[in-house]
């Protein structure tokens, strides 16, 4: 059928099985946009309040269905307010396709209205990015960003698509969805090599990550955790991997992780690190890192082996599949002298949790945890907020957990719950600081106009916490421009965009809050005061090792 490129453009996201866009219009994606008017009734397209906003959205709906996320933008401005989006989902794996309009090609390089070689600025945080110079390469280009999106190691792709190829006209024939690429486990000698080693090893500990959700591996490691009798960790992005309350969970892993888990990880003899990079935070001084452990890294990645510390093996491949070989070549056994070890460690951390009663920011996660269903999502910000809602938070399923990482995108947060509620389509919860809210809270018209039904608890400190506490300890309380000290009156900024809210104090006001806002149809915000000198600890100081983990201190007077 003869269609235009836009109708193209449009058809082929439904062929691809897109249910949902994000996005916002302009100029020079206008003709897509009137697309998705003529096909409202096959695919739904989000308005946002910005452009980055849009992008956190479909970053959102991305971690929670596992599917490909769609963002539109117009061109110029349009297009460079999705860089912090598409940055984040890159640092972090996220599958993402951003769909640009541009200037008509005849206009590219005459520095137009508007006109911007987003290609370019966006060439080093994405997968592949592509200029469409003709209607008839659209189609199979879309194809192929969707395919390469998913394959192997996920990440965004952008489509930059000028309005002459919008209105151009050619043959579309629709086709089956694209298909990522099959996975493939590593080779079998390498395997065999990994066997040996986690076979003689007397002290194992497997430590898991994004990766790990995304091959969809959490039986496959769960069966190898029982077999070695090997205690399990994670990364920040392995979150809700596996079940909380799993017995040999040990939960995150790093410089603000569980002391169980990090120092299970440092007197290991052996770590299978399964889908998972070791950057800075976790590792703290890689010259001090887990000196008495040989590394086995498995990762779709080739280019994660050894990048930042040396595996004694590597082993390049689906990290599910991979498992799956390795399974059976595993000798059985039990390692009572590490267990008794990792118990220790176990009852050690109990004795340095925050047991205080009063508005602390752990009671205020583990309330927030009474009220969450075994499918709620749990987005956060970046900073002392999203690592209280590490180390507290509860998860049943996987995919439950949306937290910038890589990036540390302050900002992320509220965009990221709106997708997360379209993809799960159930209620989402946004846990925040008043730091990160003030970046993007445009976005409560979106989750109003939509009826969206976010659960948005803020943890107000009236500073920027996490910065301040590197300040605390580490610049002689030299709070250089991180008291903020704002008059927003958030509960009252709430009801100006149309939502609801209210401001507690104490924990069973917190409570009631919470079993209110859990009620309301659409977005309502929990302004949640707690003390400017909160610190989020445990805490590895920067370029420490473990045996420099900061687990007690007493808050500044």
């Amino acid at each position: 059928m003869l269609l235009s490129g836009a109708d193209i453009l449009v058809k082929t996201l439904i062929e691809q099985g897109v249910d949902t866009v994000f996005g916002y219009p302009g100029g020079q994606i206008l003709n897509v946009y009137d697309s998705l008017y003529t096909h409202q009734n096959e695919i739904n397209h989000i308005l946002t309040a910005h452009e980055q906003g849009a992008a956190h959205a479909a970053d959102g709906y991305a971690r929670t269905t596992g599917k490909v996320g769609v963002v539109i933008s117009t061109s110029g401005p349009g297009a460079t307010n999705l860089v912090t989006g598409i940055a984040t989902a890159y640092l972090d794996s996220i599958p993402m396709v951003a769909i640009c309009g541009n200037v008509p090609t005849t206009q590219i390089g005459t520095d137009s209205f508007q006109e911007l070689d987003i290609t370019g600025v966006t060439l080093p945080i994405t997968k592949h990015n592509y200029f469409v110079g003709s209607v008839h390469r659209l189609a199979d280009t879309i194809r192929e960003a969707f395919a390469l999106a998913q394959s192997g190691r996920p990440g965004p792709v952008l489509i930059d698509v000028p309005k002459d190829v919008q209105i151009a006209k050619c043959d579309y024939t629709p086709q089956p969805p694209a298909r990522k690429e099959p996975p493939h486990a590593a080779k079998d000698i390498r395997i065999e090599e990994a066997a040996a080693r986690i076979n003689s090893a007397q002290r194992p500990y497997i430590y898991f990550g994004g990766g790990l959700i995304t091959a969809n591996a959490q039986a496959e490691m769960l069966a190898l955790a029982e077999k070695i009798d090997a205690p399990v960790g994670c990364s920040l992005m392995g979150l809700s991997g596996i079940p909380t309350d799993h017995p040999r969970f040990l939960g995150m892993q790093g410089m603000h992780g569980h002391y169980a888990s990090s120092m299970a990880m440092h007197n290991a003899d052996l770590i299978l690190s399964l889908g998972v990079r070791f950057n800075d935070r976790v590792t703290g001084n890689r010259a001090k890192f887990a000196t008495g452990a040989k590394i086995i890294h498995i990762d779709v990645d080739g280019s994660e082996l050894c990048k930042t510390v040396s595996a004694a093996c590597g082993l390049r491949g689906d990290v599910k599949l991979t498992l799956q070989k390795l399974l059976p070549l595993i000798q059985a056994g039990k390692k009572p002298r590490w267990a008794e070890k990792v118990q220790a460690l176990r009852e050690e951390e109990a004795n340095y949790l925050d047991n205080r009663e009063g508005m602390t920011p752990r009671r205020a996660i583990l309330t927030l945890n009474a009220h969450l269903g075994e499918n709620t999502a749990v987005a956060t910000d970046v900073g002392q907020h999203q690592m209280w809602s590490a180390q507290n938070l509860f998860f049943h399923r996987p995919r439950r957990f949306v937290s910038s990482g890589g990036l540390g995108t302050m900002g992320f947060g509220l965009g990221a719950a709106i997708g997360a509620a379209f993809g799960t389509k159930e209620r989402s919860v946004l846990v925040t600081g008043d730091g990160s809210f003030g970046m993007c809270l445009n976005e409560l018209a979106t989750a109003v106009s939509y009826k969206v039904p976010v659960v948005i608890l803020l943890l107000n400190n009236g500073v920027l916490g996490m910065v301040r506490q590197w300040q605390t300890l580490f610049f002689n309380k030299h709070y250089s421009n991180t008291v903020l000290n704002r008059q927003t009156d958030f509960p009252a900024l709430a009801r100006a965009f149309g939502a609801d809210g209210e401001t507690v104090t104490t924990p069973e006001e917190l409570d009631a809050a919470l079993e209110k806002a859990f009620r309301q149809e659409g977005p309502y915000l929990i302004d949640c005061r707690i003390d400017k000198d909160e610190f989020v600890l445990p805490m590895l100081p920067p370029g420490g090792s473990m045996d420099d983990i900061i687990v007690e201190l007493e808050a500044p007077q």
